[in-house]
């Protein structure tokens, strides 16, 4: 039985812990108990100082961890990067998609540690491509991308859900699909702006989805992330 289908609706929502110390990131994971089961720790934390102690906290209490670092660096600084975050508990690490040999030496590091390659940030459109030279609608710059990361041996891509449908036909199922920039049909007004909501990801093709303030902002967080999930299991049948 393949890892997809191992993978309970649950563990395909991943918690984005956005915040800056120890005491606030305690103080959601008991906030939202069992409801959810992966948490996604990034550079907010990590500039508080704080990281590698509530790294541990998430592993104590049994949960799945996602190394939000984006690494981009010369080939060998991100290869010692990666073999260091290797020796925690850790699922999933996000390595930026540059050159191929920078992604060639994070892989051969990573011992059992996933990597993600970071393709286009769903806060960049075409208009911020364009800004930066780079020609193509997104999904032609995800595919791209994918197809380097791929070949580079690299598990799987962070994308947005809406460059799935092309980055799937292109490149099938081989890759791991996790899609931040989920949200509710119709929302908008933050920085996001190639967004889906959740049963949409999953009917395109996404393996995990990464959900931060839509669940942050609820009335009741919990109930978000439990509704959330129910969306997942009706979704992925």
């Amino acid at each position: 039985m393949s890892e997809r289908t191992e993978t309970t609706a649950r563990d395909r929502l991943i918690f984005a812990l956005d915040v800056p110390g120890h005491a606030e990131a305690v103080a959601w994971m008991d906030r939202l108990g069992d409801s959810v089961s992966f948490y996604k720790i990034g550079l907010e934390l990590l500039s508080g100082g704080e990281y590698f102690e509530v790294l541990d906290e998430l592993a104590r209490r049994g949960k799945k961890i996602f190394a939000d670092l984006k690494f981009h660096d010369v080939p060998a600084t991100v290869a010692g990067a990666v073999r260091g975050l290797a020796q925690s508990p850790i699922t999933f690490a996000t390595i930026h998609c540059d050159s191929r040999a920078m992604l060639e030496a994070a892989a051969a590091a990573k011992g059992s540690l996933q990597l993600l390659a970071v393709t286009v940030l769903t806060s960049n459109d075409a208009n911020d491509l364009a800004a930066l030279g780079i020609a193509g609608e997104p999904a032609d710059v995800v595919i791209q991308r994918a197809r380097l990361a791929q070949a580079a041996g690299i598990d799987g891509v962070v994308c947005s859900g809406d460059d799935l449908p092309r980055l799937r036909d292109a490149l099938g199922r081989d890759l791991l699909a996790v899609c931040p920039g989920i949200r509710p049909a119709g929302a908008s007004g933050d920085d996001q702006k190639r967004t889906v909501d959740v049963p949409t990801a999953f009917a395109q093709g996404a393996d995990y989805i990464v959900v931060g303030r839509p669940i942050r902002n609820a009335t009741d967080p919990r109930a978000a992330a439990d509704d959330i999930v129910r969306q997942i299991t009706q979704a992925i049948g």
